[in-house]
């Protein structure tokens, strides 16, 4: 599967959003096998946070000076949130660019396949909680629902993903939506 998910986000063309005038970010998509299915990991932000309160996310932040490229901010932002160092997570590809609507970011995801078994450190002023929810259970299309909302000017789908009571919403459910997408296509392939 794992390379079978490499393959398939390499193989696409990546899209790209260059926009001056927007922050640029990055987070990882990160993903595991845990009891024979895949699991994806997610984090609630805290109230302590500057941008996007109590929010479910994936790790990440802003670029800052110093990192190297994107992928360096993604892995900085993850070990600094929930204590995964970089050789705990294998980088499988990126995921199309995703502007915010409630703030001012460009999020460029990386999905990365975390090494089992994997330890976290929760920062408790950003992290309120971890949520671990199976890949089987957010492609269920019974706990997604769809709508409109305009980013830029432009009107895009909004995707809500609904897992034990948790709403998962806004740039965080279009790259988890994107990623689901190529997942279930691989495992078709596969089938």
């Amino acid at each position: 599967m794992k390379e079978k998910l490499r393959q398939a986000l390499s193989a696409r063309e990546k899209e790209r959003i260059i926009n001056p005038q927007r922050i640029p970010a990055a987070v990882i998509l990160p993903f595991y096998e845990k009891q024979n299915q895949y699991h994806i990991l997610f984090t609630k932000r805290t109230a302590n946070v500057k941008n996007h309160r109590g929010q479910i996310s994936f790790p990440g932040g802003a670029y800052q000076e110093g990192d190297s490229s994107l992928l360096d901010t993604a892995l900085r932002e993850c070990c600094e949130e929930i204590g995964l160092s970089p050789d705990q997570i294998e980088i499988l590809g990126e995921l199309d660019d995703t502007p915010t609507f409630t703030s001012n970011y460009i999020i460029t995801p990386f999905a990365g396949l975390l090494r089992c078994p994997f330890t976290l450190k929760v920062n408790r002023y950003e992290i309120a909680e971890i949520i671990e929810a199976p890949v089987p259970a957010l492609l269920d299309t019974n706990n997604l629902r769809y709508g409109t909302e305009v980013v830029d000017n432009q009107t895009i789908t909004a995707y809500y993903y609904s897992y034990q009571g948790k709403v998962i919403w806004g740039a965080t459910a279009r790259i988890l939506h994107q990623f689901l997408s190529i997942f279930a296509q691989v495992l078709e392939r596969t089938s």
